[in-house]
């Protein structure tokens, strides 16, 4: 029969051993690549009064070792440094390992933002190229899904953008 203070060593060691590999599993879903988050397409939807809708493709890649599903999306989308428009999605479906996916979500514009954009380029020259910046979040469970941010700039052929001229 082991003595007490045996025992108590026995316990002690067994916590940190189980301590130890709950560490190590942790660490494995810490060291996640970031989402690479793209705007592949705007397409128009209704709107009401005096908002507008779109519907933003997002193309998201996943750049890790594991599946990520998700069940809803959250989006922010600037141009050229200014909020713009936001939407949310209950939209649920998984983003291969080392794959992509493309994910529609639809977004509002007030019109404020529009007046916004619209007086940035009252100068009257026709516009060349926009910034866009997006955030965003995929819902998951504990494990999957995350935050993301992408941003890029969308070139408008001889200058005839589609809020400049």
């Amino acid at each position: 029969m082991p003595t007490p203070h045996a025992l108590k060593r026995l316990v002690f060691l067994l916590c940190a051993c189980i301590a130890l590999f709950a560490l190590n599993g942790c660490a494995g879903l810490f060291n996640r690549e970031d989402m690479r988050v793209n705007v592949a397409g705007i397409e128009p939807l209704e709107g009401q009064g005096l908002e507008m809708r779109f519907a933003v493709k997002l193309r998201v890649q996943n750049p890790n070792d594991a599946p990520i599903d998700y069940d809803g999306v959250a989006l922010d989308l600037d141009l050229n440094g200014r909020a713009f428009a936001s939407g949310v999605s209950s939209e649920h479906g998984t983003v291969p390992r080392f794959g992509e996916a493309v994910i529609s979500v639809p977004v509002t514009v007030s019109a404020w933002s529009v007046a916004r954009q619209a007086l940035g380029y009252a100068s009257g020259d026709a516009v060349s190229k926009v910034s866009y910046a997006v955030r965003g979040r995929l819902a998951g469970d504990m494990f999957d899904g995350g935050r993301f941010s992408g941003e890029g700039v969308i070139d408008f052929p001889g200058g005839a953008g589609a809020l400049g001229s």
